[in-house]
């Protein structure tokens, strides 16, 4: 297991009720009510978040990619996740899938940035080998 040597960040949140509670940071910048998928009740669930926490760290990685090769992301890049929550042999589990679209890229090169990024977004390192991710160019 890799242990960090220098913490940049950390995010801390505070979590009531779990799926129908409601999570707030530490800075209050995020505050949220919870709760089930497909409840129909007010609130996000941790499958969105994760979704949203996941690609807008890939975004970042593309970034890094790019600017690797001296090249800046297209304006309107976008990173389009889906996270599934599911059952197998009664266990629950996740799949992933990032769809990324880089709008004017060669498609060659494109795949380039996504398949560096995937090696380099703490999200993609997190889930290696843990769960199902499928990669996509939109």
């Amino acid at each position: 297991m890799t242990k960090i040597e220098k913490v940049l960040y950390t995010g801390k949140t505070h979590t009531t009720g779990g799926r129908d509670g409601a999570a707030r940071s530490d800075d209050a910048q995020l505050d949220v009510k919870l709760s089930p998928p497909g409840s129909g009740k007010p609130g996000t669930n941790p499958e969105q978040l994760f979704a949203a926490g996941w690609s807008a760290c890939f975004i970042g990685a593309l970034g890094i990619a790019a600017r690797k090769r001296k090249l800046q992301l297209p304006a309107n890049t976008a990173v389009d996740a889906e996270v599934d929550l599911g059952m197998m042999e009664g266990a629950y589990l996740l799949q992933a899938r990032l769809n990324v679209s880089l709008p004017g890229l060669d498609v060659d090169l494109a795949r380039a940035l996504i398949d560096e990024a995937h090696q380099t977004c703490p999200y993609s390192k997190a889930t290696r080998g843990n769960i199902a991710v499928a990669l996509t160019l939109v």
